[in-house]
C-alpha cells in the first residue's frame, strides 16, 4: 500500500521559547477531553470504567502549562522523564516508568508516528499549537498496539470542533528571541458536514546547546536556535447516525540548529507528516466497524561538519475494527497490516519490512466487577512472530474506590538500524520481551482524586551496545548492537488532585528502581525519585498558579560514571479574560534559573519569560 499525499506575575515562561498557541484551547474550549478515553482499550470508555492506569492532559491543562514543546508539557506529569540535547528543537527521549524512549508507542489521532530507523518519535517535530488534548496510559499495551508498547503508549488528539464556526488568532513574545503565531478555523457547516484547518508557527533565536565540557568536536558557543512551522486539517461528513467517513492530515517542519564542532552551523531540518481516510457504519444493534487507511511519514536531513545525510522513513497502514456490544460488555476483533519503508542516501539500510496482525479483546462489567482480556498475534517479514496478551481485574469496594490487578506482556522490535546499519547492525537480532505485573487503587468523589500504583516490569533480551562486538567482531570492527540484557523497573507511583472552592491542587511522586540486571547499575538517565506539585487560584476573569518539577540524580552512561545532578524547577503564570473574545497569559518558566542537565554537558533554558494574546470570534 502506498499514500503520496501552549494575580502572581505578568510573566510567561517558556522552557525556551512560547505558549500561546496553548492559550487558544481554554478560551477555544471544547467538550471536556476526559469525558471518554479511549487509547487504553481503543475505544471509547468512562475513566471510570478503565482498568489501565491512565492521564489525560486536557486543552485547559496545556493552556496553563506554558510548555514550549510536547516534551516539556509531559516533563509535567507522573511517571515520565526527558532527556534532551539542549532546548525544544533539540533531539529529546521521553521515558515512561523507566522505560527506554524506543519502548513506547506515540500516536497521532490514532496513527502511529516515529522514525523506523532510531526509533520512537521525533519529539521536537510534534507541534503542541496543533494539540487539543493527549491520553497517556501506563505499563504494557502490545496487546493492543503490538511492537514497542513496553513502557506506555502516548496518544496525542489534534484540534477540532463541532457547532458554529469559530475562528482563532494568537501571537506572542518571549525570551530567547522567542516568537510565535497561529490561527485556525473550525466547526460545522451543516448537521452533516464539519471541518478544521490549524497553522502556526514558532521560532527562537535559542542559546547554545553545548558546554565546553562537551569536548572540541561538539562545543560551538553560538546560539542555537530553531523555526517550526506546522499545519493540520481534518473533515468529518455523517451520512447518518449510523455511518459517516473522515480525514485527517498534520504536517510539521523543523528546521533546527545544533553543535557537532567549533566552525560549522551544523542543523537538522526534519519533517514529520500523518494522514488517514476512515469510514465507520453501525451494522446493526450490536455491531459497530471502522476501516481506517493511513500513513506517516518522518524525514531528516542533516547538514554538519561531519557531512551531510538524508533519512526517510514511512509507514503504511490498514486497520479493520469491529466492536460488538453485548450489554454492558464489549468485545474487539482488530486486523492490521503495517509496512515500513526506509531510504537513505547512503542506500546503506534501505528496506522494508511487513507485519500483519489479528487482534481480540472483551470487556467485563458485572455489579462492582471490572475485567480485560485482550490477545494479539503479530507476524513480521523481518523479526518472526510473537503473541502477547493482557488480563486485568478491578473491584470497586466502596462509592469511588476501586482496587485493580493486571499482568501484561510486550515486545519491543528491533529498528532498522540495529539491524542492518553497517558496522552496527545485526541482522539476527531478536525483539526485546517484557512482562509486567501491576496493583493499584483509584478514588474518585467530588473534587478528591487519589491514585496509587506498584508496578514490576521484567525485560529480557535488551539490544545494548558493545564497544566490542563479541557476535560478529570481523564485519563489526566498532561495536554493535546485540541481544544480551536483562533489566527489572519495578516502581511505586503516587497521585492526588483537589479542589478547595477556586484553589486547586496537584501532586504526583514516582519512587522506581530502574535497574540493569546484567550490571546490577541504574539504567541511564532514568531517576529512582521524581515528582510534580502545582496549585492554581481563579478570581473572576484571572487565573494564576505555580508548578514545580523535582527529579533525583542520574547517571548519563550505562556504567554510572558521568553523574547528572538532581533539580527542581519553580514555574509561574497567570492569564486574564479581558473579554469573550480575548485572552491575554503571562508565563515564567524556570523562575529560580536553575542550571540543571538532562544529558551531559547539555544546556537547558534557565530562566525565560513569556507573554501571549489570542484574540477568538
Amino acid at each position: 500500500m502506498t499514500f503520496q499525499f501552549t494575580p502572581i506575575a505578568l510573566a510567561a515562561a517558556l522552557a525556551a521559547a512560547f505558549p500561546v498557541s496553548s492559550a487558544v484551547a481554554a478560551a477555544n474550549p471544547v467538550p471536556e477531553a476526559a469525558a471518554v478515553v479511549v487509547t487504553a482499550a481503543r475505544q471509547a470508555q468512562a475513566p471510570a470504567d478503565v482498568l489501565a492506569d491512565i492521564n489525560v492532559i486536557s486543552a485547559e491543562d496545556i493552556a496553563n502549562s506554558g510548555a514550549v514543546s510536547v516534551a516539556d508539557l509531559l516533563q509535567q506529569q507522573r511517571g515520565i522523564e526527558i532527556a534532551r540535547n539542549g532546548g525544544a528543537g533539540s533531539n529529546t527521549s521521553v521515558f515512561i516508568r523507566g522505560s527506554n524512549s524506543v519502548q513506547n508507542v506515540v500516536l497521532v489521532d490514532g496513527v502511529r508516528v516515529g522514525s523506523s530507523t532510531t526509533g520512537g518519535a521525533s519529539w521536537a517535530t510534534l507541534p503542541l499549537d496543533q494539540i487539543d488534548h493527549i491520553e497517556i496510559v501506563y505499563g504494557p499495551l502490545s496487546s493492543m498496539y503490538g511492537a514497542d508498547a513496553v513502557g506506555g503508549v502516548i496518544q496525542i488528539f489534534t484540534k477540532k470542533q463541532k457547532g458554529a464556526v469559530r475562528s482563532v488568532v494568537s501571537a506572542g513574545i518571549g525570551s530567547y528571541g522567542t516568537r510565535e503565531m497561529n490561527g485556525g478555523v473550525s466547526g460545522s457547516v451543516n448537521k452533516e458536514l464539519s471541518f478544521s484547518m490549524k497553522a502556526a508557527h514558532q521560532e527562537a533565536e535559542g542559546f547554545s546547546v553545548t558546554r565546553p565540557g562537551a569536548g572540541p568536536y561538539s562545543y560551538n558557543a553560538d546560539k542555537d536556535g530553531y523555526k517550526l512551522d506546522s499545519f493540520s486539517a481534518s473533515a468529518n461528513y455523517e451520512f447518518s447516525k449510523q455511518a459517516e467517513v473522515g480525514a485527517q492530515f498534520m504536517t510539521s517542519r523543523l528546521n533546527a540548529q545544533f553543535d557537532a564542532g567549533p566552525s560549522y552551523d551544523d542543523r537538522n531540518v526534519q519533517n514529520q507528516e500523518m494522514i488517514s481516510v476512515f469510514g465507520k457504519m453501525r451494522v446493526n444493534d450490536i455491531w459497530n466497524t471502522q476501516l481506517q487507511l493511513s500513513q506517516s511519514r518522518d524525514q531528516t536531513y542533516t547538514d554538519a561538519s561531519y557531512g551531510k545525510s538524508q533519512i526517510d522513513t514511512r509507514q503504511d497502514f490498514i486497520t479493520l475494527q469491529n466492536q460488538f456490544q453485548f450489554g454492558k460488555d464489549s468485545a474487539q476483533l482488530i486486523a492490521e497490516r503495517r509496512e515500513e519503508n526506509v531510504i537513505t542516501t547512503t542506500k546503506a539500510i534501505n528496506g522494508k519490512r511487513r507485519t500483519d496482525s489479528l487482534a481480540g479483546s472483551y470487556l467485563w462489567k458485572q455489579d462492582a466487577h471490572l475485567a480485560s482480556a485482550a490477545v494479539r498475534y503479530d507476524r513480521s517479514s523481518v523479526y518472526g512472530n510473537n503473541t502477547t496478551g493482557n488480563l486485568a481485574y478491578g473491584y470497586r469496594f466502596a462509592e469511588g474506590l476501586r482496587l485493580n490487578a493486571s499482568y501484561g506482556t510486550s515486545f519491543r522490535a528491533p529498528t532498522f538500524n540495529e539491524l542492518y546499519y553497517p558496522g552496527y547492525g545485526i541482522s539476527t537480532n531478536r525483539p526485546e520481551k517484557s512482562k509486567n505485573a501491576e496493583i493499584g487503587a483509584v478514588y474518585q468523589k467530588g473534587d478528591l482524586e487519589l491514585s496509587a500504583a506498584y508496578f514490576r516490569n521484567r525485560a529480557t533480551d535488551l539490544l545494548v551496545t558493545a564497544k566490542v562486538c563479541p557476535v560478529d567482531p570481523v564485519t563489526n570492527k566498532y561495536g554493535c548492537a546485540y541481544n544480551v540484557n536483562q533489566a527489572t523497573i519495578s516502581g511505586l507511583t503516587l497521585s492526588g488532585a483537589m479542589k478547595f472552592g477556586q484553589l486547586g491542587i496537584k501532586a504526583s511522586a514516582d519512587f522506581q528502581d530502574p535497574k540493569d540486571d546484567t550490571t546490577g547499575l541504574q539504567l541511564a538517565r532514568r531517576a529512582k525519585r521524581h515528582g510534580t506539585l502545582s496549585a492554581d487560584w481563579s478570581e473572576g476573569n484571572w487565573k494564576a498558579g505555580v508548578e514545580t518539577v523535582f527529579s533525583g540524580r542520574r547517571y548519563d552512561d550505562v556504567a554510572n560514571k558521568n553523574a547528572l545532578g538532581g533539580y527542581s524547577l519553580l514555574n509561574l503564570y497567570t492569564s486574564v479574560q479581558l473579554n469573550k473574545d480575548t485572552r491575554v497569559l503571562a508565563r515564567w518558566n524556570n523562575a529560580l534559573n536553575k542550571d540543571y542537565e538532562t544529558a551531559k554537558n547539555y544546556t537547558t533554558t534557565g530562566s525565560s519569560l513569556f507573554v501571549g494574546v489570542q484574540y477568538a470570534y
